[in-house]
């Protein structure tokens, strides 16, 4: 356990005016305040909840290096987007399991953003054959599914959130029990945090809390696709 305090009021005033004033010319001029404030800071709490991770499962990776580890880039592909806007105004941490290659893996995640911060576990936008296996598990095992989501996390702030289908998918009746569920085209469940929860020391301890709360979630999305948990 850790009473350590990584994120700070500046690193989301750095973020506030980043929302503001999101252009090159400000962000060059005002980039030694996103290494000091955020991205320094966000490398030092992957760091330190790396031996928490590790207890609540050995295969899911917090990997502080500065590109291509646990931290996303700042940076946005606009190459398909109206918004050309450069740069994200927010930061995301997501520790991913270590069969996984990207942001589709299964994972746990930390959003941060003024006024819209979360947690959050679970697949985002799986490719179609994962989602067909996890829609197969839960039919299959809608048992397991429902004690999955009766686990501490989804009676402590956590709901499931993300894309859905309008109509049920092909091969399952509208009256299934979890259709809702079948619907979905992300399996994730967030909880909504506060800056001054973020803020606050000892939040890391908190975090690994969170993420251990929804580790029967995660472990039946994990066997659903057929990797260890």
């Amino acid at each position: 356990m850790t009473a350590a305090r990584h994120f700070t009021p500046a690193t989301f005033a750095f973020m506030r005016e980043l929302a503001a004033n999101n252009n090159r010319e400000w962000f060059n001029a005002n980039k030694p305040r996103y290494e000091g404030v955020l991205r320094a800071v966000a490398l030092e709490f992957i760091r330190d909840f790396e031996p928490q991770l590790w207890d609540i499962s050995p295969y899911f990776c917090a990997d502080d290096r500065k590109v291509g580890g646990s931290l996303f880039r700042i940076y946005r592909d606009v190459r398909f987007s109206k918004d050309k806007s450069p740069y994200k105004i927010y930061t995301g941490v997501q520790f991913r399991h270590a069969y996984g290659k990207d942001a589709h893996a299964p994972g746990f995640y930390l959003h941060l953003q003024p006024r819209a911060s979360f947690i959050g576990l679970g697949i985002w936008h799986p490719g179609s054959p994962t989602l067909a296996k996890i829609r197969a598990a839960i039919d299959d095992d809608s048992d397991g599914w429902e004690q999955a989501l009766a686990t501490p996390a989804f009676g402590n702030g956590f709901a499931l959130s993300g894309d859905t289908l309008k109509r049920p998918p092909r091969g399952f009746a509208a009256e299934h029990r979890f259709i809702e569920d079948l619907k979905r085209k992300d399996f994730i469940a967030i909880k909504p945090i506060t800056q001054k929860e973020v803020t606050s020391a000892g939040f890391v301890d908190r975090f690994a809390v969170a993420c251990a709360s929804g580790a029967p979630f995660l472990e039946f999305l994990c066997d659903a696709i057929d990797v260890p948990f």
